[in-house]
């Protein structure tokens, strides 16, 4: 095995090649999608997404550019430790009681030792995966990971790499090769040009990775501001944020908050149009997508434009996707 990734670098990564699947594939693609996305918000644990912290995804980013993955491998790499992490938790925590129950006291001090010491580990581990899912692009060897964990200061042999990955995917009982939001944004896309909608495909779709890596480095802020904007409170309760998560998991708003802010950045004379188009494509209401842009926008230049420009229309269309915020 080589120490070097031989793949193209990131920013030559090819834009896909829109326009070119039959009619009934893209719908059956378009309902598989919906239906893993209300899936996944169907069930999903209070620790939902608390591992998508942006210091945790910039250095994963920044690992994955070093390796030169492209952007599938970035983000599925990011959603697969989320995953992973999310259930060792709770798995965790269901010891820790059952220790308890026992009389044993209480164990989560060790096993938050456990998670700490591993976690870099279990990191790379989901680089390589993701990697290997990429059939287009170079795969991160175990020389070359050893090599980076062995600049880190670890001392982690090649055996224990591999166990680290079989434990991953173990963990996620080997459901590894899930959607992620850039799926859901080049579907759409996709989508949107069959429907006639008119598109500037190849720096509309680059504007939508970029915000996309934006919106990952800049989730607390974007969502705080949604969150503010829905309820017309600037201090929500517990129980509002709570509620929240199931829009700040909802991969199928992102994607089409993604894309409506692109199309306003780079043409906003078919911005509303559109935005009209993935409502009718998503049932995602427009005012819905109008607030989700206002709030990415706010974060990336303090502009709220798209709010401003469709005032009258109302402030709480989020909340039919997560019932009234009381």
């Amino acid at each position: 095995m080589g120490s070097r990734a031989q793949a193209a670098p990131r920013y030559r990564d090819p834009v896909p090649a829109f326009g070119t699947a039959a009619p009934e594939a893209i719908e059956d693609a378009l309902m598989r999608l919906a239906a893993e996305n209300e899936r996944h918000l169907s069930a999903l644990p209070e620790e939902a997404g608390c591992f998508r912290e942006p210091r945790i995804v910039e250095f994963m980013f920044l690992l994955a550019d070093k390796w030169r993955l492209d952007q599938a491998a970035r983000y599925q790499a990011v959603e697969l430790l989320e995953r992973f992490m999310t259930k060792q938790v709770e798995q965790m925590s269901k010891s820790s009681r059952k220790h308890c129950e026992q009389g044993g006291g209480s164990s989560w001090s060790s096993l938050e030792h456990q998670i700490y010491n591993t976690f870099v580990l279990r990191l790379v581990s989901c680089i390589q995966l993701a990697s290997k899912l990429s059939l287009h692009y170079n795969r991160v060897s175990s020389d070359v990971a050893l090599k980076f964990l062995q600049s880190l200061k670890f001392s982690y042999t090649k055996q224990e790499l591999l166990e680290s990955e079989l434990a991953v995917l173990k963990a996620l009982h080997f459901q590894v090769n899930v959607s992620t939001p850039l799926a859901y944004v080049e579907l759409l896309l996709e989508v949107l040009g069959y429907n006639g909608c008119f598109l500037p495909t190849k720096p509309l779709h680059q504007m939508c990775i970029e915000l996309l890596d934006f919106s990952y480095l800049s989730r607390d802020a974007i969502y705080d501001t949604l969150l503010k904007t829905t309820i017309e409170n600037s201090a929500p309760s517990k129980l509002q944020v709570a509620k929240f998560l199931t829009v700040k998991e909802d991969f199928m708003l992102l994607a089409v908050g993604i894309i409506s802010t692109s199309m306003f950045i780079l043409n906003p004379g078919h911005w509303k149009q559109v935005v009209e188009h993935l409502n009718c494509i998503t049932g995602i209401t427009s005012q819905s997508i109008r607030e989700f842009s206002n709030a990415v926008l706010k974060q990336v230049i303090g502009s709220t434009t798209p709010r401003q420009c469709y005032r009258s229309c109302g402030t709480k269309a989020l909340e039919h996707r997560i019932g009234p915020l009381q």
